[in-house]
Formats: C-alpha cells, sequence, structure tokens
C-alpha cells in the first residue's frame, strides 16, 4: 500500500520550507515567485500529493463538510434531491455526508447532534416531524451552534433558514385539473400530520369551493409518505364512490396504484391519478402519470444558496433569516380521463 506524500517531501525536492509549500498549495497569499509557485504545484501534481482535510480543518475553523437528514433516502424525491444537492456541494468543495431518520423526530436530534461532533460546518434539514419536533431538538436549533437550512418541511417558530414548495397550491392545481376534467368524487390521500399533507388538503378544498362544489370529507384518507400507507388507504377508496384520486406523494401514489391492480382495477379506466412531486416520471408505469411537479434541482439550489451565506459570511452575520416558498407546477400525462 503506497504512502501518503507529505508537504515535507515536497518541499526539500523544490528546495523550500514546509510553510511556504503550504501556503501555495493553499491558495493562500505569500511572497512567492510564480516560477517557485508553479515548481510546487508541479511536483505536487507528480507525486499525486492530497491535502490533509483534518489538518487543514484546525488550520482554517472549517471542515468542507456538510450535512443532509432525510426522513426516508428510499423516497424517490428524497433520493433525487440527495443526489441533486451533493453534485453541488461537491461543485463548490464541499462533502455532504447523507443521513435518514427513518422518520423519526428523535432521530432528527441525534443526527444534528452527530453532525456537529463530527464538524458540520451546516446542516440541510428535512424535518421528520413538523407539528411536533423533538424538544431536543428544537433546542439545538435554538442554540444556533452551526447553520441549518430546512428544506421542504417546516418546524414552526425554529429558528434557520427555510426552503419549501407551495404545497397549498400544489393541492390546489392537482385538484382543480380533476374537477375540470368533471369529477366530483375525488378521494385526496394526505398525511395530515405533517404541514405540508394539511396545505395540501386545505389547496383541494380551495379548488372545490372555487368551483361551486361540494368537498367530500369522507373522502380524505390518512396515509403518511409510504408506499405500504398508500396501498392500505387506497383499500377504503375501492370501496367509495369516488371516481379520482389525488394522492399526495409518489410513494403514496405507488401504493394506492398497487392496490387497485390487486383489485382488477385501472388508471384512468376505472380511475384517474394524480400523484405529487413527479419524481416517478421514469418509473416504469403506464400510463405515465399526471403530477404535481417539485423541482428538485431548483430546490437544491436555493437550499445550498442559503446555507452558504451563512458558513462562508465573512463577518459572521449574514443577515434575517429568511424563508423561501417555490410554485410547484402540473405535469400532465395519462392517468386522468373523463368520468
Amino acid at each position: 500500500m503506497a504512502t501518503k506524500v507529505t508537504l515535507k517531501e515536497i518541499a526539500q525536492e523544490v528546495g523550500l520550507s514546509p510553510s511556504a509549500v503550504s501556503l501555495v498549495l493553499n491558495d493562500r497569499p505569500c511572497r512567492i515567485s510564480d516560477e517557485n509557485r508553479r515548481r510546487i504545484k508541479e511536483v505536487a501534481a507528480q507525486k499525486r500529493y492530497v491535502p490533509n482535510q483534518i489538518a487543514r480543518s484546525l488550520v482554517m475553523q472549517q471542515s468542507r463538510t456538510l450535512g443532509l437528514i432525510v426522513p426516508n433516502i428510499m423516497s424517490r424525491f428524497f433520493s433525487s434531491f440527495a443526489r441533486n444537492l451533493e453534485v453541488r456541494c461537491r461543485e463548490r468543495g464541499y462533502a455532504l455526508f447523507i443521513m435518514n431518520s427513518d422518520g423519526k423526530t428523535e432521530n432528527d436530534a441525534d443526527l444534528v447532534r452527530l453532525l456537529i461532533n463530527r464538524g458540520a460546518d451546516g446542516i440541510f434539514l428535512v424535518a421528520a416531524e413538523e407539528v411536533s419536533p423533538d424538544p431536543l431538538l428544537m433546542e439545538q436549533l435554538e442554540a444556533g451552534i452551526v447553520p441549518v437550512v430546512m428544506v421542504d418541511r417546516s418546524i414552526e417558530n425554529a429558528p434557520g433558514d427555510k426552503v419549501r414548495f407551495d404545497s397549498e397550491l400544489g393541492g390546489y392545481l392537482a385538484t382543480k385539473h380533476l374537477l375540470d376534467e368533471g369529477h366530483r368524487r375525488v378521494a385526496c390521500v394526505v398525511n395530515t400530520a405533517s404541514h405540508t399533507g394539511r396545505d395540501r388538503l386545505a389547496g383541494c378544498r380551495r379548488a372545490f369551493a372555487e368551483a361551486g362544489a361540494p368537498f367530500g370529507e369522507d373522502l380524505v384518507f390518512e396515509s403518511d409518505y409510504y408506499i405500504a400507507d398508500g396501498c392500505r388507504a387506497a383499500e377504503r377508496i375501492v370501496a367509495s364512490d369516488a371516481t379520482a384520486i389525488f394522492a399526495s406523494s409518489d410513494n403514496i401514489a405507488l401504493g394506492v396504484l398497487k392496490c387497485l391492480y390487486a383489485h382488477g382495477k385501472r388508471v384512468p379506466r376505472d380511475y384517474s391519478l394524480v400523484s405529487y412531486d413527479n419524481s416517478a416520471a421514469d418509473a416504469l408505469f403506464e400510463p405515465a402519470l399526471t403530477a404535481i411537479e417539485q423541482d428538485v434541482e431548483e430546490l437544491a439550489d436555493h437550499a445550498l444558496e442559503l446555507l452558504l451565506a451563512r458558513v462562508e459570511a465573512k463577518d459572521g452575520t449574514p443577515g434575517p433569516f429568511e424563508e423561501r416558498v417555490l410554485p410547484p407546477r402540473l405535469v400532465r400525462n395519462a392517468s386522468v380521463s373523463r368520468p
């Protein structure tokens, strides 16, 4: 196994001090000629020198690492977001640690503490629980030891920057599309234990109110953001008189489809279906799902911009906390037809 090349070895070859070599390789200001700079970098490249990030962190007081906590990395939406965010972090010279809370708010608190102890410069947090977060998590956020940006889900009254999509608008657009196609008995499968789910349900109600049609409270079905939960909710839909379904996440939609197919039902022949996230667009499914799209690339751009504004602030005071609300959009495919 090859040994790592040290600054001292490079310094001996170029005939300069290790401190001079360190300044050049870290792009720090120093009075070293262009020729010596060129020579140092040439030798470092030849010897395949890899900087000691731990030592650099001690000097710079930055680890150049960030953390991302998500509730369910198996979710297409969160895995796609994590991938896009990791690429952007790497392009900016940061490593991203991706951690999974399994949808448990006490795990959020443990993972935040772990990332702080590991020296993360900042944290992206997709909270497992928006309505009743773990008290220890709230203490950590209020302590402000490292900057935290809440992504997709917002904990009310928690300090920190926030970026999310307008879930109420998304629920409205999905339901309005089904109403415009003539449906009046629309099953809404939502997670009312979360602010996002409640907002999407509020959007459903707004669409019915604007259409002057009665909203069927008996067609609101509770589901967490997992395929199995969506499948269980669909068992009740099959026993109802619904003609259309609004599934408030792609995982819920996939669970609904699994149940419908088990009952010999087909989309859009028997039920029209609008999903949410549009992260299952590449799934091998016919017909392609009409869905509310949340652009993960746009979300990653805003999240990283907000966090780096804190991490890289020169005077340590980048300004008041900011909340950004992004608009989702309806992507029409083939899963909706007239009743």
